[in-house]
């Protein structure tokens, strides 16, 4: 059993009260940064119909004021590109809406995706399941209690990967019923939570959420979703101190986005913020092909090159693996990093 240590971080009630406190206007994103809103940034409000923008004020305090171009920002405001209809993209990239029960996707041979919650702390633009039917996948203990059976039924699945919408949407109380149940069927050995809450609001790991995965028979892995070095904070770092101290093993995803993270020197920044916080870099995404995200396409190619100079500025450890996922395919696939004629 790992010995917790306490660290004065929030209450429940306090990250549940940021949760709260959200921005959902642009206008009011912008005027908060004081951000002159051109004809661009104007045009772009009436895409809140397409995806609701919701921001939290304990993300938006790290986004620089009068910046425009701030990569923090630029993940999460809305833009007139979102109306553009691109070719190859689609409104279901990952062709993830036929689930096997609700709200239990098994993509993969050993593993299996449940859809815990299906609301954010944070809109990212760019999300990939944007336009998923959650309503036809709704967090609740008849679902969970569905899909357990189905993985009690299927013992070539030995992990189980907690996703979303943010599956730390879910209430600590919530989250135990769910590994408390999966800590019940014998086959299962590892649990992988994919949050964004943890980078978006740190005071979601609560003292309480700390000690059940530390007393987990579980191994327990986390994967943040972290896209550039300015959302880390101090927060955060002692976010991830107290789940390092739990056991929880600490990875992070990203995504390379046109504008917010497309250059080497941006990710290699990231990746030693990531390493100095205790946490692995591990995927770093092209885009998927998500209707309404096609201004943040790097294509293949420039992923490749900066990669490639990626390599020459941190150590190979801190280097993330690039990849795409393919609907349909039995894994990732990972992107070699020879240069293709296009």
């Amino acid at each position: 059993m790992a010995h917790i240590v306490t660290l004065n971080t929030p209450s429940r009630e306090d990250w549940l009260s940021q949760l709260a406190d959200v921005i959902t206007d642009p206008d009011e994103l912008l005027r908060l940064l004081n951000v002159d809103a051109d004809e661009n940034l104007l045009a772009g409000r009436e895409a809140k119909r397409l995806f609701p923008l919701r921001v939290p004020r304990a993300f938006a305090a790290r986004m620089q004021k009068g910046n425009p171009k701030d990569p923090l920002l630029l993940q999460v405001l809305t833009s007139q590109q979102e109306f553009v209809t691109a070719p190859g993209f689609s409104t279901d990239p990952l062709e993830e809406q036929h689930s096997v029960v609700p709200g239990l996707l098994h993509k993969y041979r050993n593993r299996a995706l449940l859809l815990v919650k299906g609301g954010c702390a944070v809109n990212c633009r760019y999300c990939f399941r944007r336009h998923f039917p959650y309503a036809d996948n709704q967090g609740n203990k008849r679902n969970w209690q569905t899909a357990l059976d189905y993985i009690v039924a299927h013992p070539e699945l030995d992990e189980i990967i907690f996703s979303g919408g943010d599956p730390l949407m879910a209430k600590d109380h919530e989250l135990t019923w769910l590994i408390d149940a999966l800590e019940a069927i014998p086959h299962v050995k590892r649990l992988r939570i994919h949050s964004r809450l943890p980078i978006v609001i740190p005071a979601r790991i609560t003292d309480t959420l700390t000690e059940r995965f530390a007393n987990s028979s579980l191994q327990i892995l986390l994967v943040n979703h972290i896209n550039h070095a300015q959302e880390i904070d101090d927060e955060f770092r002692l976010a991830m101190r107290k789940l390092k101290t739990a056991g929880v093993t600490l990875l992070n995803q990203s995504v390379l986005l046109r504008d917010v993270n497309d250059n080497a020197q941006t990710l290699a920044e990231l990746s030693n913020a990531l390493f100095d916080a205790g946490v692995m870099p591990y995927y770093l995404h092209v885009l998927d092909k998500v209707q309404g995200a096609a201004h943040f396409m790097v294509s293949d190619n420039e992923a490749r090159t900066i990669m490639r100079e990626l390599l020459t500025l941190v150590s190979g450890y801190m280097v993330p693996k690039l990849a795409r996922e393919i609907g349909g395919e039995p894994s990732k696939t990972p992107l070699d990093l020879q240069l293709r004629q296009s």
